[in-house]
Parts: structure tokens; sequence; C-alpha cells
């Protein structure tokens, strides 16, 4: 069985086009931070957390070297949203030579959905996009942010991006073989509207 994907490419070409995002109540303790050690267990953990119930597979079979390959390449950062501690969240940057940055990924635990937290990490997180060459000495100041989100992710990914001042550059359309959501862990589903934890 195949599916019919629609694939969508957003960019911004200068500082000017991001939006800023209006910040989390304070009571809900909500902090981001950069996870400066790269950790291939921390990062496979964001990566099947967040992309467990929306299909994100392309990096499940990536052994120990190759996330640890990853992780240590220069201009590649990860920054994490907390909520009183616990994970909610995360945004992969990855930067290119040329002065490019992609957004590699960027979402959500379930839980911490509709939290007002999403644009706020979209926000904070383009703007270290934009000043990624200030960490990595020697990297050619960012020139364009860049990111792709599909038909398969959240029904809020296109609109958040497009409000953070994302502009649609390129749209395709592709057959890829129909999958299941593989969910965090096997056996862990999604949430329920009745889990205390997803109010």
């Amino acid at each position: 069985m195949s599916l019919s994907v629609t694939t969508w490419y957003l960019e911004q070409t200068s500082p000017a086009d991001a939006s800023p995002a209006q910040e989390p109540p304070a009571e809900q303790g909500v902090r981001i931070a950069r996870a400066e050690v790269p950790s291939p267990e921390f990062s496979r953990f964001l990566y099947t957390a967040v992309g467990g119930d929306i299909t994100w597979t392309d990096r499940l079979t990536w052994p120990y070297t190759q996330w640890a390959e990853f992780l240590g390449q220069p201009g590649v950062e990860t920054w994490v949203a907390y909520e009183r501690g616990t994970p909610a969240g995360f945004i992969e940057l990855t930067g290119a030579a040329d002065g490019s940055v992609e957004i590699s990924y960027f979402g959500l635990l379930p839980a911490f959905r509709g939290r007002r937290i999403g644009g706020y990490l979209l926000a904070y997180g383009i703007e270290r996009a934009w000043d990624l060459a200030e960490r990595w000495p020697g990297r050619a100041p960012t020139k364009r942010v860049w990111v792709h989100t599909c038909s398969l992710d959240g029904p809020h990914a296109m609109a958040n991006y497009q409000r953070r001042g994302f502009r649609l550059y390129e749209t395709t359309v592709d057959e890829e073989p129909e999958t299941a959501a593989p969910g965090p862990w096997p056996g862990a589903g999604p949430l329920t509207t009745s889990d205390p934890a997803g109010e």
C-alpha cells in the first residue's frame, strides 16, 4: 500500500522575516536550553517521543554511531523546551557551510501540545538559527533559514511555520509506503482526553 504525501518547503531570507510568539504563562515554568553535549540517547528519545504518533520513521534505523556522527557535526544544535524540568519538545538546527540553516526537526511531546509552548519554542529556535554563526567560529553568517513539513506531520505544523514568518517556495507530491505510527516505544499509544497528563 502506498500513500500520497504532500511536502511543503518554506523559508526566511532575513531575520526581519521572523515573527515573535508570546511566552507561555510564567506559572508553567517553561524554559529553553541547548543540549550542548552531543547525546545519541537523549536525541533519539526526543525524536521518538515527539514523532512517535506522527510517523517520524527516517531515523529509527540509525545506529548509535550514526547519531553520534550527525550530532557531532559543526553547526548542528538541539534546543530543548522544558516545562517544570520535564522535556516538552525540541527544535534541531542543521547549519550548512553556505550560510543556510535547516530546521531539521521540531515538535512537542503529545502531553505538551496545546499549551502555548510550540509557537514560543519555534520562534526561539528561529532566532538561534539566525545567530547560529555566533556560536561556531569561522562559520559564515546565516543567510537563509528553511524547513519542510508534510501532510503526515501534525495538523497545525504548516500554520505555525507561517505565523512565525516562513514563506512557501516549493510543493511536491510523492507516493510513499504506508506505515503505522510507531509510537515512542512498543505498545505506547497517543494520550486520550481522559488522561490527566494531557490537560
